[in-house]
């Protein structure tokens, strides 16, 4: 009949996925391309690699907030769609904030303005980063700088026999606390009971934000 178009029946069409999506092409990227794809997305500047980078859109993502929906959360994507013939491997994987790989979700091309439109509209500062890094990993690392809460058992005096440290070899103590200043300033507001130990070079330094 003209104008109408043979439906095809079901069976076929599962076929034919079912042949797309063999046993030679895998759904999802493996733990190697996933770490290939961590590594060429952009770093943020003045935070640890290995935590933080930049998706292509520029929201900034925590690698430990994988797969979930917050604002620094992000999933793995297939540049090319999977549906699309895209190919789980290193070459066709970028991270993307959540929410926009959600709004790209099988479309082969979608404009980086879209793309920030339905990014989250927040953007955390350093202390909020500090925070969320003490937070989830227990420190936080900078360039030059490496700052830890302090435990229970060290707080009140029992740290000997969990923790080896080095005295510091500075003739000016003073001297070093100046050069962190800025930095232990930051660290006093994010709380002001917290207890940190911070590395400058082979020099650690420690003190009772209060």
């Amino acid at each position: 009949m003209v104008g109408r178009q043979a439906s095809v029946p079901s069976s076929t069409r599962a076929q034919s996925t079912a042949e797309q999506e063999g046993e030679g092409r895998p759904r999802f990227f493996d733990s190697k391309a996933k770490a290939r794809c961590w590594q060429n997305a952009d770093v943020v500047p003045g935070r640890h690699p290995e935590r933080w980078r930049r998706d292509p859109v520029g929201n900034v993502v925590c690698k430990r907030f994988a797969n979930c929906y917050g604002c620094l959360c992000f999933e793995y994507d297939h540049i090319i769609p999977y549906s699309k013939g895209g190919e789980s491997i290193t070459e066709n994987c970028q991270i993307l904030q959540t929410r926009v790989n959600r709004l790209k979700s099988d479309k082969e091309w979608v404009d980086r303005k879209e793309l920030q439109c339905f990014s989250c509209d927040i953007k955390f500062t350093d202390k909020e980063m500090d925070v969320i890094e003490m937070a989830v990993y227990g420190d936080v690392i900078r360039p030059g700088h490496e700052c830890r809460c302090r435990t229970v058992a060290e707080m009140l005096g029992q740290a000997s026999q969990l923790v080896a440290l080095p005295l510091p070899i500075m003739p000016d103590l003073k001297g070093l606390i100046s050069l962190n200043r800025s930095f232990t300033e930051d660290m006093k507001e994010l709380s002001a009971q917290m207890s940190c130990i911070c590395h400058k070079g082979d020099a650690i330094v420690w003190f009772v934000l209060n």
